[in-house]
């Protein structure tokens, strides 16, 4: 089964708190994201005013083969921003939880139904393509959601995006939900997790399991609290867990990821998985000696298909096997009688230092250690320690 990404990065990532993303870091990401290969881009908010339609327009005449997305809410002066704005498609969200509609809006689900109905139409009328995404469904009556995506199937709306809007629902109550959902609208479902229980991904693979051929993502899982769903998490995942190859360029997730990681001014962390730093670099000194043996022992995959790269540090809890290569990448032919004293050494330093060693500290630390030793071997260094 083909699983295809809608990316949200430049709508749902950029409404993380303090991330504004210029026109030109914009037209960057979207032809990475390009590259990449994901199917669509949901590029931003047309009510939003004159930039952001600006904005819009530059991503639809940059001659991207995804299509770009319009967001907007269900209301026809949003449609007729997005219109404007020359985009082919539009996503269309309306809350469907009894909390959002009453809090929010201060309305009822036939609202909800008249509303979204009378806004599929009128996009539909001025010649767009239209998704629907059903906000808060993962805490909205199943039988309400069901109606209305039926009825929204029959208008012709192409694709229904099932939202966890703020990441309520875990992968087992959301499969067997989405699974009777997709079974009675047999229509394109696109799955969309937030990540506030750190369940995005997989409840983005549980979406997939219950029949949904969408995911909706954004790169590094950057958006609101939490974020969303990471396209390089749920692309890698489902292609090695459960056999669905993604199409895309993986080997470009680790650029991608620090494209945006600046764009956005965040650090993109060292432990984040698949494009962290840290993923596919060791110290343990088991990690590494098995790692150096066969790599499958301790990494899921070759860095590589991810544009990633493996490492090897110098710590606290390295071995004989990590100072060795470590020793052997810097030209040095180590003398094996002697890494005992070389690595307790190294394990010294490290923890005052609370960091692995650089290159030219490992150079150091040995030839020091190899001088002092030769010291005592040789007598000179046991006079001193007598005179004193």
């Amino acid at each position: 089964m083909r699983i295809e990404y809608c990316d949200t990065t430049l709508r749902d990532g950029e409404q993380a708190p303090g991330v504004v993303f210029s026109m030109d870091e914009k037209l960057a990401i979207a032809r990475a994201l390009d590259a990449v290969g994901v199917q669509l881009i949901e590029a931003g908010i047309p009510a939003m005013g004159f930039d952001e339609q600006q904005s819009l327009r530059m991503l639809v005449d940059a001659g991207l083969r995804a299509d770009v997305v319009a967001w907007c809410r269900a209301d026809h002066h949003d449609v007729a921003a997005a219109a404007g704005c020359g985009v082919g498609l539009v996503h269309l969200s309306v809350p469907v939880s009894d909390l959002h509609l009453h809090h929010k809006l201060g309305r009822d689900r036939a609202w909800a139904m008249m509303a979204i109905s009378s806004c599929v139409r009128d996009a539909l009328d001025r010649g767009l393509r239209v998704s629907v995404g059903l906000e808060d469904a993962s805490r909205a009556d199943d039988a309400f959601v069901l109606d209305l995506a039926g009825r929204l199937h029959e208008l012709g709306v192409e694709r229904l995006r099932w939202a966890d809007t703020v990441g309520m629902v875990e992968p087992f109550g959301l499969r067997t939900r989405l699974s009777c959902l997709i079974s009675a609208v047999p229509t394109a479902w696109e799955i969309h997790a937030h990540d506030d229980f750190g369940l995005a991904t997989a409840n983005s693979l549980a979406g997939v399991l219950a029949g949904a051929t969408w995911v909706s993502t954004t790169v590094g899982g950057l958006g609101e609290r939490a974020g969303n769903a990471p396209l390089e998490e749920v692309a890698m995942a489902l292609g090695r867990l459960h056999g669905c190859p993604s199409g895309l360029d993986t080997t470009a997730f680790r650029a991608l990821a620090c494209l945006v990681a600046r764009a956005a001014r965040r650090t993109l962390p060292p432990g984040k998985a698949v494009v962290g730093r840290n993923a596919f670099t060791h110290e343990s000194g088991i990690h590494v000696h098995g790692t150096l043996k066969a790599p499958s022992m301790y990494e899921p995959f070759d860095p590589s298909e991810v544009g990633g790269q493996r490492r090897f540090v110098l710590g606290k809890h390295a071995g004989r096997a990590s100072l060795r290569h470590a020793l052997h990448q810097l030209g040095i032919a180590p003398d094996d009688e002697k890494l005992g004293e070389v690595l307790e050494q190294v394990r010294m330093r490290t923890t005052t230092l609370k960091r692995p060693l650089r290159p030219r500290e490992i150079r150091d630390l040995y030839n020091s250690t190899l001088m002092s030793v030769d010291k005592l071997c040789d007598g000179s260094g046991l006079a001193d320690r007598t005179r004193r």
